[in-house]
């Protein structure tokens, strides 16, 4: 029988989520946006890569836009080239691992802009973005983190605040 006591405990302890990831790997994903936006000067982002399982994802690793595309955060804001995605592919297909969500920083608020909604960073009907406020400088409150769902067509629904901690969990 294949089981996992962590997994068990998720379960049990948070089985409304529909996104979890590690305290841990959250910590040190935020710390890795505030780099690659040099502590506040531009947006940067990442691709979220895990598991999915019965309507759920858990993060389990990422990766970085421009470890992908070295130039896609020279503007200022994130504009990924398409032709880098066959290495995110093929780092899923290695791992067997898929793209769970994708995150990205803002100046200010965690609103989707004109061009987020316009350009998903993945458009496949039921994919999440995520927005970090400032630049991902702390401290990060997880109510302020923007939450959205792409629903195909350029459409999107976004995750009421007051339900941010019960779709997205951080913890074990």
């Amino acid at each position: 029988m294949n089981f996992s006591i962590v997994g068990t405990m998720r379960h049990l302890c948070a089985p409304q989520h529909e996104l979890s990831c590690s305290w841990l790997l959250w910590r040190q994903l935020l710390e890795r946006l505030r780099e690659r936006g040099h502590y506040g000067r531009h947006e940067s982002g990442a691709f979220l890569i895990g598991e999915r399982r019965e309507g759920r994802a858990r993060i389990t690793q990422f990766v970085l836009y421009d470890d992908l595309d070295p130039k896609c955060l020279e503007t200022g804001i994130v504009h990924f080239d398409g032709r880098y995605f066959g290495a995110l592919w093929e780092l899923c297909k290695e791992s067997g691992l898929s793209v769970v969500a994708d995150v990205h920083t803002h100046p200010e608020g965690s609103q989707q802009s004109s061009s987020d909604r316009a350009n998903p960073m993945i458009s496949r009907s039921g994919h999440i973005a995520l927005i970090v406020p400032r630049f991902a400088m702390e401290p990060v409150i997880r109510s302020q983190v923007g939450i959205y769902r792409y629903e195909g067509s350029k459409r999107w629904s976004p995750v009421p605040a007051e339900n941010r901690s019960v779709f997205f969990h951080i913890g074990v």
